[in-house]
């Protein structure tokens, strides 16, 4: 009886666990047997093994084949085990030299190319992290794979080609025609990366609303702009990511691993550096929102948008228990799913952006005198945007509509790069204060920070302090006033919140009171 050894991943959410995958050649009538708890994509692997083999000229044993997956007691899914189960078959009947502890992971064609799986990024970290450097996956996920430092990456078309690279006698192989390449798996950034960036020289006017972006994008802070249509909400919304200055190694990391898991076949050969963009309708579900499916639940926009911008255009629209399901990431910046099959965690720091109307016919602003809505319905309008929702959002803002003389005006609107510089100057400016308390950005720190090391001087905070004292603000707005003062005296160069600071940042907090 001979035993053959190989190594694969198995993938909970962005979280990757190494599996040793056994195969043993028996002496009884010709079968195989897979244990170790597959799903159904997984327990067809037997098939498509046994077709690849024969065609890349290493037919398997006629004889029993009985391949486990340790540790047993742990679901296994996909079809990525498909290049380690073969590979520990063959080793079994000794037509190849053992594996060492390399780790496979590619999905086989019944004539034996080995075609790419998704998530092959946080896989290969898992792999690299548990002392596996050694990995072989398919040629197109070669160059993702590659993007983890430590690992040792081979790229292979075909089983053929990776059993020679294993020993295999070279006559018995046979190799696949060259086929061209599918159109679908060309490789590079995700297609979110390529959005075209829009520039804040193109709106005209708003220069309250374009120096809230600008806070919001310094401090990484949530938004709340309401106004009638056309004043340029979305057309400000859609600017911010070009704000946001690229993202560190570690970040890209995180976001590329994501998006290797959402791709759909497409592959990653360089890590996504600009901050994702997610926009969904206003029709989505908590599911595609949060995240969900059946099985292992897969990450939606919130986790799309980590790092990035969270977009909800017409936020009123959607369904109330879509917003509020919101919440807990917004405090905690994960997401995790639970399922009877297991729990999945992605990560979800973004910053939320909503934009709403002043009612549902959006006739509401100014005098508002050609509005038909009643106060009931502006009233139920806005009641989709619970309390404890909006009172995570930092800044608020009354969008006004843009005047004729701001619409003709000379043009010279500043642009994008300019308030792009300011903005990264801001941000390493927090970096450097918030380093020793593990923070990044003014928008995460904790409130006894705020209320105490970081605390502005009592002068500085007189205006917010008499808010406090009338119950306008609760203790959550309470410390967000000050994350965004703070946020305004970063871009301001102060060293520390002054009066001024903090009043800009009460009197945006408090603007969207009225809606």
């Amino acid at each position: 009886m001979t035993l053959g050894r190989t190594y694969g991943v198995g993938l909970v959410g962005l979280d990757g666990r190494m599996v040793e995958v056994e195969a043993d050649i028996g002496q009884t009538l010709p079968s195989f047997v897979l244990l170790g708890l597959p799903d159904a994509s997984l327990n067809e692997a037997k098939d498509r093994v046994r077709s690849a083999a024969k065609n890349a000229g290493l037919p398997l044993s006629r004889r029993r084949i009985t391949v486990n997956l340790m540790p047993a007691d742990v679901h296994k899914r996909g079809s990525g085990f498909d290049l380690a189960i073969v590979m520990a078959a063959l080793a079994a009947a000794g037509d190849i030299k053992g594996s060492g502890r390399r780790v496979f992971i590619a999905e086989l064609a019944l004539d034996g190319r080995l075609r790419p799986v998704r998530g092959i990024l946080p896989a290969v970290i898992a792999a690299v992290d548990a002392g596996y450097p050694e990995i072989i996956v398919a040629e197109p996920n070669a160059d993702e794979a590659a993007l983890v430092p430590g690992a040792e990456v081979n790229g292979f078309t075909s089983l053929a080609e990776v059993a020679a690279f294993l020993g295999a006698d070279p006559e018995r192989l046979v190799f696949p025609p060259q086929m061209p390449a599918r159109a679908d798996s060309a490789s590079g950034e995700p297609a979110a990366a390529h959005r075209p960036q829009r520039d804040m020289s193109d709106i005209a006017g708003q220069s309250e609303a374009r120096f809230a972006v600008e806070v919001a994008a310094a401090g990484a802070h949530h938004l709340l702009m309401t106004g009638p249509p056309g004043a340029g909400k979305t057309m400000l919304a859609e600017r911010l990511p070009g704000l946001l200055p690229d993202l560190s190694d570690a970040h890209a990391m995180e976001v590329t691993a994501i998006h290797s898991l959402v791709s759909g076949g497409r592959t990653c050969s360089r890590l996504v550096r600009r901050p994702p963009f997610e926009s969904p309708h206003h029709t989505a579900s908590s599911a595609a929102i949060i995240g969900g499916g059946s099985g292992i639940a897969r990450p939606g926009a919130a986790s799309r948008a980590h790092r990035g911008v969270l977009f909800l255009d017409e936020a009123p629209e959607y369904e109330r228990r879509v917003l509020d399901a919101l919440r807990q990431p917004l405090e905690s910046g994960k997401v995790e799913l639970h399922r009877a099959a297991g729990t999945a965690a992605y990560p979800a720091r973004f910053q939320l952006l909503l934009a709403a109307n002043p009612c549902p016919c959006g006739l509401a602003s100014g005098k508002g005198i050609d509005c038909t809505c009643t106060p009931q319905q502006r009233r139920r309008y806005f009641g989709r945007l619970s309390g404890p929702l909006l009172d995570r959002v930092d800044l608020r803002l009354q969008v006004q509509r843009v005047s004729l003389r701001e619409l003709a005006g000379d043009g010279h609107a500043e642009g994008s790069a300019a308030i792009a510089g300011r903005v990264e100057a801001a941000r390493r400016v927090q970096q450097a204060r918030l380093q020793n308390w593990g923070y990044e950005t003014n928008a995460e720190v904790a409130g006894n920070l705020l209320r105490g090391p970081l605390r502005p001087p009592p002068r500085a905070t007189a205006s917010l302090d008499r808010a406090m004292e009338r119950q306008t603000l609760t203790a959550r707005g309470y410390d967000r006033v000050l994350r965004i003062a703070w946020s305004v005296a970063d871009l301001a160069g102060h060293t520390v919140p002054d009066a001024d600071d903090v009043g800009q940042a009460l009197g945006f907090r408090q603007q969207g009171e009225a809606a």
